[in-house]
């Protein structure tokens, strides 16, 4: 039986991602597990002087309640490198994709092939985040499963709407812009390190529209075992997400691709 075109793809990127992989640790992995030491241990510490409630922070330790949040916010970050530079090099640069529709292959396959490898790379970094909380007392729990879907879910409500973004447009120095402007203040602030309650009213209204403060909140209900039906909310939301942006890309894709 013929391998499904979509997975063919994957395949290509797969491969590869064999001679690349070095050059991504540091971004989808060592950055987070960075930012976990330095807030989680360092800021956590002066959290509170009160000695009984010494770094805590809704009544369970600061590393408990960031860690979670951190894991979802480098699904978002590995989302968001996958689906910028290597697929605007894919219709600018090296023309792998003009390449791949010379063959059998259609613009939907591209779609679908995409949309299998941001799930893989964000379940690659969910997955050793994972690992790295199940070490700590304080982080590690039965809710970490729960707490890697939810990273692999905030991936793709990332990943598909950026890559069809990165085919509407012609400039790569958009991408700074999206990083700075977009991505940046959404890891500070969007119920990651601190809880958004702490936000000025406008702020926290912005910040329950953002994909990541949902994943952040579903992540940490699942690893504190705090999950309500509140999560049947965040899953929505995440979805919604990404069913806008398929069906985007399987707009952008062809109209950019066409000849």
């Amino acid at each position: 039986m013929a391998t499904p075109t979509p997975l063919r793809i994957f395949e290509h990127q797969l491969v590869s991602y064999r001679r690349l992989w070095r050059g991504t640790l540091f971004v989808s992995f060592a950055q987070p597990v960075l930012f976990l030491v330095a807030f989680g241990v360092g800021v956590g510490a002066l959290i509170n002087d009160d000695p009984s409630a010494s770094r805590r922070i809704g009544g369970v330790p600061y590393l408990a309640f960031v860690a979670p949040g951190l894991l979802a916010a480098a699904c978002m970050v590995t989302a968001m490198v996958d689906s910028t530079w290597p697929v605007m090099s894919a219709i600018k640069w090296s023309r792998q994709y003009h390449g791949m529709l010379a063959s059998p292959l259609t613009s939907t396959d591209l779609v679908h092939g995409q949309l299998l490898w941001i799930t893989f790379r964000s379940m690659n970094t969910a997955i050793a985040m994972g690992l790295v909380l199940a070490v700590p007392g304080d982080t590690r729990s039965i809710g970490l499963f729960g707490s890697v879907a939810t990273g692999i879910l905030t991936g793709l409500a990332f990943g598909i709407p950026i890559s069809a973004w990165t085919l509407s447009i012609e400039r790569e120095s958009l991408f700074t812009g999206l990083q700075r402007f977009v991505i940046t203040p959404m890891y500070l602030f969007a119920g990651a390190m601190f809880p958004i309650s702490q936000l000025p009213r406008p702020f926290r209204v912005i910040a329950y529209v953002t994909p990541l403060y949902h994943g952040v909140a579903l992540s940490r209900g699942f690893a504190l075992g705090t999950i309500d039906s509140a999560a049947f909310v965040h899953v929505a939301v995440l979805c919604a997400y990404i069913a806008v942006g398929y069906l985007w890309a399987r707009h952008t894709f062809p109209r950019r691709l066409s000849p």
